[in-house]
């Protein structure tokens, strides 16, 4: 008898539960998502230049990223998420941006291609309207709103801006904002 009940109960709580991507972008987010991304992306771009050329190859230990490869990996995700959970196409292919993620460590290149990939985001975010970020899409194998796409591209950013900021303060650089 129990577990009728228990079987029964989960068969209404399955009827009232609504998929993740039948749910509408939460309102006004892509002005929301725009604000928290401005906020982060300059966050890291004044980080990438303040910090000195000669940090862009250290690592505080084998087998974890170096400076110069924490920002060309947000860089690849940037261009990495619109291109493969919202079909926008990246300038570039994803050989490209995957190549550059490991081999580039020269700071000017680095911050070039991070504040392009910044730029990239920004028309993105722009170009999508309200309507969009409620289409449903896949991202890690699941179904979801647009607009999640650009939360977890914003979350992504910042996972690795605490990353970027501890880096720089194992490198006695002060982030230009905190000063």
């Amino acid at each position: 008898m129990r577990r009728i009940r228990f079987f029964l109960a989960a068969i209404l709580a399955a009827a009232f539960v609504v998929p993740l991507s039948a749910q509408s972008a939460p309102s006004q987010f892509g002005e929301e998502i725009s604000g928290q991304f401005e906020a982060s992306a300059r966050k890291l771009v004044a980080l990438a230049q303040v910090m000195p050329s000669d940090t862009y190859s250290w690592q505080p230990m084998e087998g974890v990223y170096s400076v110069a490869r924490v920002y060309t990996h947000i860089s690849r995700y940037n261009y990495m998420y619109p291109d493969q959970s919202l079909g926008i196409e990246s300038p570039m292919g994803p050989a490209e941006y995957g190549r550059w993620e490991e081999e580039v460590v020269d700071k000017d290149k680095v911050v070039e291609i991070l504040g392009a990939s910044m730029d990239h985001v920004r028309a993105v975010i722009d170009q999508m309207s309200e309507k969009e970020l409620s289409k449903p899409t896949r991202l890690y194998g699941r179904e979801v709103g647009q607009w999640a796409v650009l939360l977890q591209l914003v979350t992504h950013m910042n996972e690795h801006l605490g990353q970027a900021i501890a880096y720089a303060r194992m490198n006695q650089v002060i982030p230009p904002w905190s000063s």
